[in-house]
């Protein structure tokens, strides 16, 4: 038996936003932000469900699902392979727009709920020396926390450490399947979670249409194509220049000209760098 990389953003969607097996997503919400009893999610609702892309042009800049569950509560979970500029002022603009989003009028502010940030990251991020860290609003001298309706958490991969004979709780399962399933030849003895073991199976290559495997490997080398053209744009000083002219307010049409690159390439810096 041998699994996809999960990283991969053909697999990483497949596996999560599967709209046909929901309880892998319900699975993964509960284990890694520790719901409990009322908070514990029993649906959920995918707002961007799994679809395979055109070949051609499928490309996918941000690797996400969004997913609101069954009292209205927003999750959006990101795989990020790469430490970009300017992620975390992205987090903050696509989970704030999340939030502002829901609604259309200052008089419907009671109908707002909760938005939670989920970023798997495939680097270090933080100085917290724990594989999982939470970010809430709260008051620097009391830790009161007024202001409830938006939390981070950030699940940093390379601070993982434990091996297949040391995971005990469903957080730490899933983790390890997520770091090391393309490592892997069988699902492991000890998950017993309905979720979890969807989530192996529709890792598993053999279950995998030639489609749908074609779409993988092409996304690794657009993955690839990607890294070499912005390492090119910074080589020749043009990423921080569309960086500045995208943010004085500039359109990508007039930045593509202004400094002789493809709208495609412009495009892919822009997405890369959220608004300042």
């Amino acid at each position: 038996m041998k699994f996809v990389d999960v990283k991969n953003d053909i697999a990483f969607r497949k596996i999560f936003g599967n709209e046909n097996r929901k309880e892998t997503l319900i699975s993964f919400l509960n284990a890694v932000l520790d719901f409990h009893g009322d908070q514990r999610i029993a649906e959920v609702n995918i707002l961007n469900p799994y679809q395979l892309p055109k070949l051609k042009g499928g490309k996918v800049t941000i690797i996400d699902v969004k997913a609101t569950d069954q009292v209205g509560r927003t999750y959006i979970v990101e795989m990020q392979v790469g430490d970009i500029d300017g992620f975390e002022k992205r987090v903050l603009f696509y989970s704030s727009k999340s939030y502002s989003d829901q609604i259309k009028r200052a008089d419907f502010y009671r109908k707002l709920r909760p938005v939670i940030f989920i970023g798997i990251l495939d680097f270090e991020h933080t100085e917290n020396k724990k594989y999982i860290s939470r970010s809430q609003v709260r008051d620097i001298e009391t830790g009161e926390q007024t202001i409830k309706d938006m939390e981070f958490t950030f699940i940093e991969l390379p601070k993982f450490k434990l091996e297949v004979d040391e995971l005990k709780t469903l957080t730490e399962k899933w983790v390890y399947f997520i770091k090391n399933a393309e490592n892997l030849e069988v699902i492991p003895e000890n998950i017993n979670d309905e979720g979890l073991k969807s989530a192996y199976e529709e890792a598993n290559v053999q279950t995998w249409t030639q489609e749908e495997l074609d779409a993988y490997e092409y996304a690794f080398m657009r993955e690839e194509d990607e890294r070499a053209r912005l390492d090119k744009a910074k080589k020749d000083g043009k990423y921080e220049l569309v960086v500045e002219l995208y943010d004085d307010g500039m359109s990508i049409e007039k930045i593509a000209k202004l400094s002789k690159m493809t709208f495609d390439e412009v495009k892919e810096i822009v997405e890369r760098h959220p608004p300042a």
